[in-house]
């Protein structure tokens, strides 16, 4: 099957990726310059689009165990051609890093906002030459290196105290020029291969040692590193983006174009992890396009979708608060085997809940706890995680002393808060005000902590004061715990016991330490925390969109996992975890992956199944499936008194209405208002603009001409209005 073949399976209307909104440009000449014969084979694969490396970096390739499936291979498997100008060659990721690094510090010295950096000032004298200068298209790592960048100048050092603030201004322009760059990249490059592109900057690994002196090389930290073949210690533009907690960044255009279609399975590819408990990287997939029609019908690696994986992990935990409520209602009844006590329900709680917590655990050590904790119910799995743990340590010990004992039962108890909240949570990521509860849980654990610190140094100043000039009544009968049960109905305003005993502690020293805690508990810590509080859900009101695409854009990072035990629903992952992992040990990398691949599909089979046919009709089935009379009943039109304003947005108008308002208005003569000519900024002077520096602002028009070499230029052309 040839290039022309395979462009019409593709723009048919019955189905292919021509039907998404991010997919439609059909006459887009640099789409089918990235599309590889339908002939080679991908075995198991994601049946991909391939992107081609765009320039090799360091003349590194992926070598060992691992090959990039679907690759530029010697063997002539497909055709490939680069779809982008190569005038410059890129640099390596290491040389990009420092020379941005350079640039940003001899840019910025002194503390400017995101405000004062957007003005039309600076903007001229500063951002737009930098994006000019650091603007290359065939370098996808240059914005990797300008979020590296970031996070390297939001790391707090004790020496630069200092230049802390001027520190996050160097970090604000890195974002905004990341922003910059990659919003370029974008309007240089749509259809297919634009998207793809945008792909492979914000979700391939990158090494920032890459071509590095061997002094730095030999310095890198040595955590535990898996064999990937090539893939090593290598991380994406997403990540650091998400641990540097880029919200403007990420809720650019660009970055969300390609956040929404790897969340909906458009964009595939192999992740990045840490460490993986169970691995299998035998194969390693490079970024590219699905197309359902051409993969597996049970194609394991859709259980790695963000989208599908989200509604997994919800099943998950249904299933997990649906054993947890028969557990504890069926408190009490069981049968007796061999002298212990043992309950059906708890029985095949505990079994699931093991094997969620080793989900949970993964999912920890897989990118590491910096970017685990942006997950909105991060705090209340490890909630329930040392809930469980403490039940499972208690219920042991009663069950090696007494088989009739019942005290872990309390301890599960506590859990049924966290797990009833966790459910809300997982059924509206979106929602705002759980968004804020997540930030606000962050500062209220911190000043917790210091309360209790302080907290504390009273209950021991006091339980000393009692012991050395107390009474002799209040030495024998007042311990730590009844003074810390004293302070905390003071703090919360409970009872006066505390304040009347004081005196029994010491005539003077004791009212004044207890008056002293009340003023600091009550007034102090209670007006700072409220206003702590108040400080970051004001912050996080104020720029709800970007929270909430924030928000999206990790779970859509988290949902693609690379670790081969999240294929293995809770308890299976278990038995993976003791039968899967010692064979690895025995067999060969080829081997593990065939019997790896075989078990998943077996265990998953009625899942996988579902999955390829409702992708094949519903997602990708074209125009068929949009007039399909079940579709007709979706909104209940008539019983809605607005649904004609929705009927007529809901097709395009007919040829002959799009002809007559064509001829009314001239897209093409209109003025294209942007961020740059909101803000009264010049234009980039270009050898292809036609007028000079002198042209008023409000008479430029922005254009842009697609070139013979897939290029494309900005060209500012005065207008005489």
């Amino acid at each position: 099957m040839g290039l022309g073949t395979e462009r019409r399976l593709l723009d048919n209307n019955d189905g292919g990726l021509s039907d998404d909104p991010y997919l439609s440009d059909s006459d887009d000449p640099e789409a089918s310059a990235i599309l590889f014969d339908a002939d080679h084979d991908h075995d198991d694969t994601v049946a991909p689009l391939m992107l081609r490396r765009l320039v090799p970096r360091g003349g590194q390739g992926g070598g060992g165990p691992s090959r990039d499936v679907g690759g530029d291979n010697s063997g002539g498997h497909g055709q490939s051609a680069s779809f982008l100008p190569r005038p410059d060659p890129a640099m390596p990721v290491y040389i990009t890093i420092h020379r941005i690094r350079r640039l940003v510090i001899a840019a910025v010295n002194d503390n400017y906002t995101l405000e004062e950096l957007r003005a039309p000032r600076l903007d001229k004298l500063v951002v737009r030459p930098l994006v000019d200068r650091l603007y290359n298209p065939n370098d996808p790592a240059i914005v990797y290196s300008l979020l590296a960048n970031r996070v390297q100048f939001l790391r707090p050092r004790a020496h630069e105290l200092l230049q802390q603030t001027v520190n996050e201004s160097r970090a604000t322009l890195c974002e905004l020029l990341a922003i910059r760059i990659l919003r370029r990249f974008h309007e240089d490059h749509t259809g297919r291969s634009g998207l793809l592109l945008l792909a492979h900057i914000l979700v391939s690994g990158f090494d920032p040692c890459d071509a590095a002196p061997e002094a730095i090389r030999a310095r890198r930290p040595q955590w535990a590193v898996q064999e990937r073949g090539g893939h090593e210690r290598k991380l994406t533009g997403l990540e650091l983006a998400i641990i540097s907690e880029s919200k403007l960044f990420i809720g650019s255009p660009a970055c969300q174009r390609v956040v929404d279609a790897v969340y909906r399975g458009i964009v595939v590819y192999t992740p990045l992890s840490f460490v993986d408990i169970l691995p299998d990287h035998y194969k390693h997939h490079p970024v590219s396009l699905y197309e359902p029609r051409r993969a597996a019908i049970l194609n394991h690696h859709r259980l790695i979708v963000p989208r599908i994986r989200n509604g997994i992990e919800l099943l998950h935990f249904i299933v997990l608060l649906v054993l947890y409520m028969l557990t504890v209602t069926h408190y009490g009844f069981g049968k007796h085997l061999a002298g212990l006590h043992v309950n059906t329900y708890e029985t095949l709680f505990n079994v699931f809940a093991a094997g969620w917590v080793l989900e949970q655990f993964a999912a920890i050590v897989e990118h590491g706890w910096e970017v685990h904790a942006q997950n909105l119910w991060s705090f209340l799995d490890i909630t329930f995680v040392f809930i469980y743990g403490a039940y499972g340590l208690v219920r042991t010990v009663e069950l090696l002393i007494s088989s009739d004992a019942f005290y872990a039962m309390p301890v599960l108890c506590t859990a049924a808060p966290v797990l009833l909240t966790r459910i809300a949570f997982t059924l509206m990521p979106d929602n705002i005000v759980f968004i804020a509860l997540h930030a606000m849980m962050r500062d209220f654990t911190r000043l917790t902590f210091i309360a209790i610190w302080c907290f504390a140094g009273f209950v021991m100043g006091l339980l000393l004061l009692a012991r050395t000039t107390g009474d002799e009544k209040l030495e024998g009968s007042v311990t730590w715990a009844t003074i810390t049960k004293w302070l905390l109905w003071i703090w919360f305003g409970l009872d006066g016991t505390g304040i009347e005993r004081a005196s029994d502690f010491h005539i003077i020293l004791g009212p004044t330490l207890i008056i002293t805690f009340a003023f600091l508990g009550n007034t102090l810590f209670l007006t700072i925390l409220v206003a702590i509080l108040t400080n970051t859900f004001s912050k996080i009101i104020s720029n709800e969109a970007a929270e909430i695409q924030f928000r999206r854009a990790v779970l859509t990072f988290q949902g693609v996992k690379s670790d081969a035990i999240f294929s293995y629903p809770p308890p299976f992952n278990l038995l993976a975890l003791l039968i899967m992992l010692p064979l690895k040990w025995f067999v060969g990398p080829v081997v593990f992956h065939h019997v790896n691949v075989a078990v998943i599909r077996a265990v998953n089979a009625p899942l996988l199944l579902l999955i390829g046919l409702w992708e094949r009709r519903r997602i990708w089935g074209g125009r068929r499936g949009r007039n399909s009379r079940w579709r007709k009943w979706k909104y209940f039109a008539g019983l809605n008194p607005h649904g004609d304003i929705q009927n007529i947005f809901s097709a395009e108008p007919p040829p002959e209405v799009m002809d007559a308002l064509e001829k009314m208005d001239v897209l093409s003569d209109i003025v294209v208002i942007d961020r740059e000519l909101a803000s009264a900024r010049s234009p980039r002077p270009s050898s292809a603009s036609g007028s000079g520096s002198g042209t008023p602002l409000s008479s430029i028009s922005v254009r842009r001409r697609k070139m013979s070499d897939s290029s494309s230029l900005r060209r500012f052309e005065g207008a005489d209005r």
